[in-house]
């Protein structure tokens, strides 16, 4: 599993697509922390800062690909005909999407590159200032009662009734086109770290810790860095307690929806169910999974500012909140063979999209 193939297109070349849209698509920069590592005791961390990344976060790799995609295959031409100046600009399909806010905006974006039309489901927790963000691009919100999953339901039901094109970063069918072309777009992300690596000189990585919400950027890294990683190359998911479903999943085997009302300081990790194309790869990939308090999340944003590096919201430090779990307990350090002489790999996966600018 060295690269993502499903969109039949490989990371660099994702990556060249997205950077004629915007040279705000440029790589984000991969952090050399020695006062964090020095904290837990390890040889390296290394802190890949996606709160660079245009719109905000890494979010915009795979929401913004994978939309664009889906309006090429539904006006049956390639991404460079679709944005083409001389392109007939006739009526494009709506794209469909829910969102706890950042997939949203990236699903926001393709259409207004491509010049069309988005909607994007909500529901009530989501940020003003993420929602303010989305309906900047141009996008329709419609509000939904209930939780990120209730607005996946109804996003579906709305493309299941012809209102336009579904471009979720979640599925119940493992082999979802458009899921595949999201994890195929944070597929650059990882792409970036192992060049970044390689031209720095820096020992590869034997430890990755990475959020989750439904599971697509693990299952990415996963199939982007697991075979890279050093001994014993542990890829470990990071969720809070009231939303571990990609951990419950990958204990019993199969997707199932959390129950209660999935609330936590991490907003873009409240998911009560693991996207199935995703739980396949991290299945494979045998993922170990660990979950994380309130106050944990909270202290993570704390300490990785207070030890230089970017400033973020509890989604975007929940890896690092994951390796502090795992370094103050003795025995889940052992079983994920962490200790003096790992080097750590985190991602930061957003800037404070919640701060109001």
């Amino acid at each position: 599993m060295d690269t993502i193939t499903i969109s039949g297109e490989d990371p660099e070349q994702i990556a060249a697509q997205l950077l004629r849209l915007s040279p705000h698509y440029a790589e984000t920069p991969l952090l050399d922390l020695p006062s964090l590592a020095a904290h837990f005791n390890v040889a390296q961390l290394l802190v890949k800062d996606e709160g660079r990344r245009t719109l905000g976060s890494f979010k915009s790799l795979g929401g913004t690909y994978a939309g664009l995609r889906a309006l090429a295959r539904a006006s049956n031409v390639d991404l460079p005909s679709l944005l083409s100046e001389g392109r007939s600009r006739g009526p494009l399909p709506t794209l469909i999407t829910a969102s706890a806010g950042n997939h949203g905006l990236a699903v926001a974006a393709a259409a207004k590159f491509a010049g069309g039309r988005a909607r994007i489901y909500l529901y009530a927790d989501v940020a003003p200032t993420r929602v303010r963000r989305i309906e900047a691009q141009g996008a329709e919100i419609v509000w939904v009662e209930g939780t990120y999953d209730d607005a996946v339901d109804r996003a579906q039901a709305a493309a299941d009734a012809g209102e336009g094109i579904l471009v979720a970063d979640t599925s119940i069918d493992p082999v979802d086109p458009a899921v595949g072309d999201v994890l195929a777009g944070y597929g650059v992300l990882a792409s970036e770290i192992r060049k970044h690596v390689h031209a720095t000189g820096h020992l590869r990585p034997t430890h990755l810790f990475v959020q989750a919400g439904v599971g697509g950027l693990a299952a990415a890294m996963m199939t982007g860095l697991k075979a890279w990683l050093a001994d014993p190359g542990m890829v470990v998911v990071v969720e809070p307690e009231k939303a571990a479903c990609v951990g419950l999943a990958l204990l019993n085997g199969h997707s199932e929806r959390v129950s209660g009302d999935l609330a936590t300081s991490a907003g873009m990790l409240a998911c009560g169910e693991a996207s199935a194309p995703a739980l396949q790869i991290l299945q494979q990939g045998a993922a170990q999974a660990v979950t994380v308090s309130e106050a944990e999340l909270g202290d993570a944003v704390t300490l990785l500012r207070a030890r230089g590096g970017p400033e973020t919201t509890p989604s975007g430090a929940a890896g690092l909140a994951g390796l502090a779990a795992v370094a103050a307990n003795p025995g889940l350090s052992s079983e994920l063979a962490l200790d003096e002489t790992s080097r750590v790999l985190l991602i930061v996966t957003e800037t404070d999209l919640e701060r109001d600018v």
